[in-house]
């Protein structure tokens, strides 16, 4: 029974989830292929850009990118904390596939297939900019955890990225009051630092941390234009993660707010005009038609600002490095003007292993059968408004043996299990009638608990055999 259920996951999904799609040249503006961004956000929370209610908070850039194309209402992060989140947007997978179980504990493997490299191999320009949290990128320094495993090993011509946070505002520099992890006695950042295609950076590094990084993502792309390429841009914000800093005007936008949300909307509303900036640049250059974007977060708030009622996970409970919806649901848009109707909101549920199988998909690329994936196509969706319910259960989890931390999450359809925190059991909620997971099945329906957790475990199993070598060419 262990074969054939690992041979249904492992090898029947990949296949079901890509199945033949449909021609897709109409989709070629002009017979190009289309450009691709994706843009993910740092601890943003469902409840704070405006396109999801928050009335306080100045992101009129997201909103109209909400207006103009599809806001996924029900989109899943795959992990609650960064690292493994960003596995999963790049390969379709599930990180514990990858062997990346948490933040700082491992990196990319060489053996995983990324966006970016498949799209390389089909003739399009690759850009990372922004925070790479899957692995060192200076070979020569030894760091106490993870691998060295940089960006342009994983497909990426061109890169200028940190290894995980640096301050909002001013990275290189230790914020006034600061005095955690990355202070420096002397005012100097002690954290992450920016690497541009292997050296270390130097100049144009002041100010606001978004501008910093658009500010390289725009010549990349107009290089791409320059020579008649199409180009894949992953632009990964350092926003809103901690430290949390935001410039004067930002914090002079919002008089009658605490010192700590000022900084928090402040360098959203900072992040939010870069995001205009990138796309008033794409409108002027006449390729906006021609580019997709996908914007989301790569998980839900952090905790402790979440406690002070600083930021919010909107209706959901809960919050970053917990199973709740809050921090699993974050904010998600999908923008492609002519291709995916304006004003749309869907309910389907999706996630972040879905960006790969719905890239490929789109561009007719046909994806390696071999290879499990976690993710489904979201093509139908996004194009055709298709609501029909996912056949293939969202599954989360992140584990650090430091303190025997070990949760998870598995959704399928309107319900949903999971360890939501440390010294939990297994909890079983509907979340079509209790979004904010207030009421626990478990002792009422245990014959449904019990079969979605062995559900799980065989899913587990499924990660197992893809970590220790069943995927892979040794």
């Amino acid at each position: 029974m262990k074969t054939l259920f690992f041979f249904r996951f492992a090898i029947v999904l990949p296949i079901t989830i890509m199945a033949q799609s449909l021609s897709g040249q109409h989709l070629m503006q002009k017979n190009k292929s289309p450009n691709i961004i994706l843009i993910m956000a740092d601890d943003l929370g469902y409840g704070d850009v405006g396109f999801n209610g928050n009335k306080n908070i100045i992101t009129p850039f997201l909103d109209t990118m909400a207006n103009d194309g599809v806001t996924l209402n029900n989109f899943y992060a795959s992990a609650p904390l960064c690292s493994p989140t960003r596995a999963s947007v790049l390969t379709g997978r599930n990180s514990f596939r990858q062997g990346v179980f948490a933040a700082h504990t491992g990196g990319m493997r060489p053996a995983e297939t990324t966006i970016a490299e498949v799209l390389k191999k089909a003739g399009y320009q690759t850009g990372f900019f922004g925070k790479w949290h899957l692995g060192w990128m200076q070979p020569d320094k030894v760091e106490t955890r993870g691998v060295y495993s940089p960006p342009w090993h994983h497909g990426y011509n061109e890169t200028f990225a940190t290894k995980s946070a640096v301050p909002t505002w001013n990275p290189t520099k230790t914020p006034q009051g600061w005095t955690s992890w990355g202070a420096q006695e002397d005012g100097s950042w002690g954290g992450s630092i920016y690497i541009q295609n292997g050296k270390l950076v130097t100049d144009n590094l002041d100010g606001d941390d978004s501008r910093i990084i658009v500010d390289r993502a725009i010549p990349f792309i107009e290089q791409s234009i320059s020579e008649e390429k199409p180009f894949f841009a992953t632009i990964w914000f350092h926003t809103p993660h901690e430290p949390v800093v935001a410039g004067p005007e930002y914090l002079a936008k919002y008089p009658d707010l605490p010192l700590e949300q000022k900084h928090l909307y402040g360098c959203i509303t900072a992040m939010d005009e870069q995001i205009g900036r990138l796309r008033h640049y794409l409108k002027e250059k006449r390729i906006d038609k021609n580019t997709i974007i996908f914007f989301c977060s790569d998980n839900g708030p952090s905790g402790p600002i979440t406690k002070k009622g600083i930021a919010s996970a909107g209706p959901f409970r809960g919050h970053k490095h917990q199973m709740w919806e809050g921090g699993l649901r974050v904010p998600s848009v999908v923008v492609w003007p002519e291709h995916i109707k304006a004003g749309q909101v869907s309910d389907y549920q999706s996630s972040t292993v879905d960006y790969l199988p719905t890239i490929l998909d789109i561009l007719d690329i046909p994806v390696n059968k071999k290879i499990p994936l976690d993710g489904v196509s979201l093509k139908s969706v996004l194009l055709h408004a298709d609501s029909k319910e996912r056949s293939v259960p969202i599954v989360s989890g992140y584990q650090r043996l430091y303190k025997n931390l070990e949760l998870y999450a598995y959704i399928s359809g309107k319900y949903k299990i999971c360890i939501p925190d440390v010294g939990k059991d297994m909890m079983l909620f509907d979340l079509s009638t209790d979004p904010s997971e207030s009421h626990n099945l478990a002792s009422e329906k245990p014959e449904l608990l019990e079969k979605m957790r062995k559900e799980l475990e065989e899913v587990k199993k499924s990660w197992k055999l893809s970590r220790e070598g069943m995927d892979y060419q040794w």
